[in-house]
């Protein structure tokens, strides 16, 4: 079994604790009134938790390359992560919502795949 299995179901929680953040600063409400997500106030331990979250997930996704179970996981969450900021990157704010939810349900389905793979394995 993958040893970064254990933190797969805390990853997942992130993802959608990310998704639940980014439809409130940068939702239909803020789409409405033209508002800048980068200009609302954010609390700093929010901030925080959301920074290190992401540096620590990026850190684990290359983790799952160093094992054959999860391996196909980690890089399509990889590239779902590398293409998600190169489209969100380039489109407007109003397409940027689009993408991140896009993204987010594929990282969603490869955590939950990896979840499921890992427990197969742990069965047999």
């Amino acid at each position: 079994m993958n040893p970064a299995a254990l933190l797969a179901p805390l990853f997942l929680a992130f993802e959608l604790w990310q998704l639940v953040v980014s439809e409130r600063y940068m939702g239909i409400k803020q789409i409405r009134v033209n508002a800048d997500p980068r200009e609302l106030p954010m609390k700093d331990w929010m901030a925080t938790v959301w920074a290190g979250g992401l540096v620590t997930y990026c850190v684990w996704m290359f983790t799952l390359l160093l094992h054959p179970v999860g391996r196909a996981q980690g890089i399509v969450l990889i590239v779902a992560t590398g293409v998600g900021y190169l489209l969100r990157s380039t489109c407007g704010l109003k397409w940027a919502l689009v993408v991140l939810t896009f993204e987010g349900s594929v990282r969603i389905g490869m955590l939950v795949s990896f979840i499921a793979q890992s427990w197969r394995r742990l069965m047999m």
